[in-house]
C-alpha cells in the first residue's frame, strides 16, 4: 500500500535513474545472504535506500492497521506484541542508513536525509497518534492484573502506554495536528544543524602552516601527520592542522607559537558562528522555543520537565541541585589550576594573562612541573591495536568472553574491521565493528550504534551487530596509529556501550537493554575505570618501537596525575550541562532575542571564568541540537559517574577488580536485564546498597 505520494519522484532525484529498482535487486527486500547475515554493504547502493524507506513505512502501516482491525478483544498478543514486532524492514534500512551517515556522508545521503527526515517524523506522528490503536493499547494497559501478564510483559505494556501519552495521544485532533507541525520543524532543523556542523568541523577551516619555525614544541608524530593532511590536500610541503581532536588538541597543548594556537582555537568555538551558511545560532534559538511549546501541549512547564520526567534524577530541580553541588568545588579547583599556570607565565616572563587557548599548553607545562608527567613520553606505549588487544582482555577477565578477528564480513568502509564476539564456551554472541580515524566525510566525536539490536524472538536469539565509531589519532609514515590516554579512555568508553549493546537479553524491542538516560552512561563509563589500573596498563601499555612494558615509575606518575586539571575538566563539563539545561528551561512563550546573548548570561550566573568555555557551544552543541536524545539531558555523564566511581569502588573494596562474582552480577543486572525495572532498582541488585558520591569526589580530587 502506498502513503507518502511524491516519493517515487525523491527516489528518482537521488538516484538519477529513470525507474526505481526493481524489488528483487533492492538489498534490503531479501534476507541478507551473509555471514550471520550482515548487510551487504557492497550491494547496497543509493538507489536503494527511498524505496526500502517507502516500501518499509508502508509495510508498518500495513501491521498497525491489522492490529486496529482487529476484532478480537485487546490483548498483549494482538496488540502489544504485535506492536513491538512490527516495522522490521523499517529499522533493517534505518540501522544502515543512518549509520552510514553518520561515518560516510556525501552529498547524496545528505539529500536522502533531507527529503526522508520530514517523511519519517509523519510516520512516527501517524502511529503515536493513532487513536485506534492507542486505544487497543490503553485497553491492555487497563486490564493488566486481571489478565495476568508477566512481569516483562506489564512493563512493556506500561512502556507502550506511557509512551503514546507523552507522544499526544490524549491530545484533541487539533492539538495533535499542532504538534506534528513542531515534530516536522524540529526534525528539519535538528537535520540542517548537523549537516553545519559536520561541514563546519571537518571542511571550513583548516590552519596552514608554511613555516617550519612555527611548529616549534611540537611532537614528531603530530608533525608527520599534519604534513600527511597537508599533502592530501593538494600542499606538498606545508602542514594542515584541523579542528578534528587528534589535530587540534596536540596544537594546543605543544605548540609554541601562541597566536596560531588562538588562530586554531578560534575556528574551534567559532563553529556555527560566522554568520554565513553554516550559522547555526538561529537554528538553536528555534530549537529552544519550538520546544518549550510543544511540550506545554503535553502538559509540561519546559522541556527539561518533559524530558527528566522519565530519567532517574525525575526534575530539573533534582539535575539542578546535583550540577551545582558539584560546580562549587569544581569551579574552586579550577581556579586553583588557573593561579598555578598564570605562575608558570609569570615565572618565564611573560607578560599577559592566560586565555582560554592558552590553557592546555601551560596545563601540559603545570602537569610535567607537579607531577614529572609529559603527555608525549606516555603516548607511545598505547598503539591502538595494543589498546584494542587490552580492552579485549579485560571483558575477558571479567566476563569469560573472547574476541576473534572475521574476514569474511562485509564492511561499510575499508576502514573498519570485524571481531565475533563468543562467550567462554564457544557459544556465538554478536558481532563486534570497529572504526577509528577520522575522515571527512565522518561526524566528529565517538559513538556506539548498532546495525542489528539483540532480541530474543519466538525463543530464539537474536544476535546483534555492534559499531564502534571513533576519531582517533592516525598512524603516519612508518608510525603505527598512537594514541593520547584521553583516547585510551574514550575507547574502554566506546566499548562499554558495545558490551551493554552485546549483552543485551529481552524479548521485547521496548525494553530490552532500554534504560533510563542518565544510566545509559554507567555501562561505558564504568569500563573507563579499568584502562588506569596497573595491572591492565602492564598488560596492554608496550612501547610500539621496542616492546617494552611499560616502567613501574610511568605508572605511578599516570596514577599520582589522575587528579591532574579535573577542575578544568569539571567545569568545562559542567558549564555544558547548564547550558543544556537553561535552554531547556524556557517556558512556552519566552523569546530568546540572541543566541549569544542568551549563553552569555547564563554561564554569568554560575560565575563561569572567562578561561574556560563551556565543552559545547550553543553553536556545535550537536548532543543538544542534532537530536532530541540528549536535550536536557547532557548532565546524564556525570550522574552516572557517581554509579560508575561506586560500581566500580565495589571491586576494588573486594581487593579484586576482575572479581567473577561481581561482574557476572553486574552484567546480569547492569547490562544483561538492565531494562526489566527501574535504573535504581537494577543498579541496587547489583550493588547491595544505595551510591555514594564520595568515590567520584575522591577520583576527581574534588573533596
Amino acid at each position: 500500500m502506498k502513503i507518502f505520494s511524491g516519493l517515487l519522484v525523491a527516489v528518482l532525484l537521488v538516484s538519477g535513474c529513470q525507474t526505481k529498482t526493481p524489488e528483487s535487486m533492492n538489498p534490503f527486500f531479501t534476507t541478507y545472504n551473509t555471514p550471520f547475515q550482515t548487510p551487504p554493504f557492497s550491494l547496497i547502493e543509493v538507489k536503494h535506500y527511498m524505496p526500502a524507506f517507502e516500501k518499509g513505512m508502508a509495510e508498518q502501516q500495513e501491521e498497525i492497521q491489522a492490529i486496529v482491525a482487529n476484532n478480537d478483544a485487546p490483548s498483549f498478543e494482538n496488540t502489544i506484541l504485535a506492536y513491538d514486532r512490527s516495522g522490521e524492514l523499517l529499522e533493517r534500512v534505518s540501522a544502515v542508513f543512518f549509520n552510514i551517515q553518520g561515518t560516510d556522508n556525501n552529498d547524496s545521503i545528505q539529500e536522502i536525509a533531507r527529503i526522508i527526515t520530514p517523511l519519517l517524523t509523519k510516520h512516527s506522528d501517524n502511529i503515536s497518534m493513532n487513536m485506534e490503536l492507542f486505544g487497543r493499547v490503553k485497553a491492555v494497559y487497563e486490564q493488566m492484573d486481571e489478565a495476568q501478564l508477566t512481569d516483562a510483559q506489564k512493563r512493556v505494556t506500561e512502556k507502550y502506554y506511557n509512551d503514546f501519552v507523552r507522544n499526544g495521544a490524549l491530545l484533541s485532533s487539533e492539538d495533535q495536528e499542532k504538534l506534528k507541525k513542531y515534530n516536522e520543524e524540529l526534525a528539519g532543523l535538528q537535520l540542517k544543524f548537523e549537516e553545519n556542523q559536520l561541514a563546519e568541523t571537518n571542511k571550513n577551516f583548516k590552519l596552514v602552516v608554511d613555516n617550519a619555525e612555527d611548529l616549534a614544541g611540537l611532537p614528531e608524530g603530530v608533525i608527520a601527520g599534519a604534513a600527511e593532511t597537508a599533502a592530501a590536500n593538494g600542499m606538498e610541503g606545508k602542514w594542515v592542522f584541523t579542528l578534528q581532536k587528534p589535530s587540534l588538541i596536540p596544537f594546543l597543548q605543544y605548540a609554541e607559537n601562541r597566536a596560531l594556537r588562538e588562530k586554531i582555537y578560534r575556528g574551534y568555538f567559532m563553529r556555527g558562528n560566522n554568520d554565513d551558511e553554516f550559522d547555526n545560532k538561529e537554528i538553536a534559538r528555534k530549537m529552544a522555543m519550538i520546544r518549550s511549546e510543544r511540550v506545554k501541549l503535553l502538559g509540561y512547564e519546559t522541556h527539561a520537565d518533559y524530558a527528566i520526567a522519565v530519567n532517574m534524577a525525575k526534575t530539573p530541580q533534582n539535575v539542578d541541585e546535583f550540577l551545582m553541588g558539584l560546580w562549587r568545588p569544581a569551579l574552586k579547583v579550577a581556579k586553583q589550576e588557573l593561579k598555578e599556570m598564570q605562575a608558570i607565565i609569570n615565572q618565564e616572563g611573560g607578560n599577559f594573562e592566560l586565555q582560554s587557548w592558552d590553557w592546555w599548553y601551560y596545563a601540559e607545562k603545570l602537569r610535567k612541573a607537579k607531577y614529572d608527567l609529559d603527555e608525549a613520553e606516555v603516548i607511545p606505549y598505547f598503539q591502538l591495536e595494543n589498546v584494542r588487544e587490552g580492552m579485549f582482555w579485560v571483558a575477558n577477565q571479567l566476563y569469560g568472553i573472547t574476541f576473534t578477528p572475521l574476514n569474511n564480513i562485509e564492511v561499510y568502509n575499508p576502514e573498519a574491521e570485524v571481531f565475533e564476539v563468543k562467550e567462554a564456551n564457544g557459544e556465538h554472541i554478536g558481532l563486534l565493528y570497529l572504526d577509528y580515524h577520522p575522515r571527512e566525510s565522518k561526524r566528529p566525536g565517538a559513538w556506539q550504534t548498532s546495525f542489528r539490536n539483540a532480541i530474543t524472538k519466538d525463543g530464539k536469539k537474536v544476535s546483534p551487530l555492534v559499531s564502534l565509531v571513533c576519531n582517533f589519532t592516525k598512524p603516519t609514515g612508518d608510525t603505527p596509529a598512537l594514541l593520547t590516554f584521553d583516547e585510551v579512555s574514550t575507547l574502554f568508553h566506546e566499548f562499554g556501550h558495545g558490551l551493554h549493546a552485546l549483552f543485551t537479553d529481552g524479548e521485547y524491542k521496548r525494553t530490552a537493554g532500554v534504560v533510563p538516560m542518565d544510566y545509559v552512561e554507567l555501562p561505558s563509563q564504568v569500563m573507563e575505570n579499568w584502562a588506569a589500573e596497573p595491572t591492565v596498563l602492564k598488560h596492554y601499555a608496550r612501547h610500539y618501537e621496542t616492546g617494552e612494558v611499560i616502567p613501574d615509575e610511568l605508572i605511578e606518575k599516570i596514577q599520582k596525575s589522575g587528579h591532574f586539571n579535573q577542575g578544568f575538566a569539571t567545569v568545562e563539563y559542567l558549564a555544558a550541562s547548564l547550558l543544556d539545561l537553561k535552554w531547556h528551561s524556557l517556558n512556552a512563550g519566552d523569546v530568546v532575542e540572541n543566541t549569544l546573548d542568551f549563553e552569555k548570561e547564563a554561564m554569568d550566573n554560575i560565575g563561569l571564568i572567562d578561561e574556560i568555555i563551556p565543552r559545547y557551544r550553543s553553536t556545535y552543541f550537536g548532543h543538544i541540537f542534532s537530536s532530541d536524545f540528549y536535550a536536557a539531558g547532557y548532565y546524564v555523564y556525570i550522574w552516572a559517574a557517581v554509579l560508575d566511581s561506586d560500581a566500580f569502588d565495589a571491586f576494588k573494596q573486594s581487593g579484586d577488580i576482575f572479581n567473577k562474582e561481581l561482574a557476572q552480577k553486574f552484567r546480569q543486572h547492569c547490562l544483561s536485564e538492565c531494562g526489566n525495572d527501574e535504573g535504581m532498582v537494577q543498579y541496587l541488585k547489583f550493588r547491595g546498597q544505595e551510591p555514594s558520591l564520595q568515590p567520584l569526589l575522591e577520583k576527581r580530587g574534588l573533596n
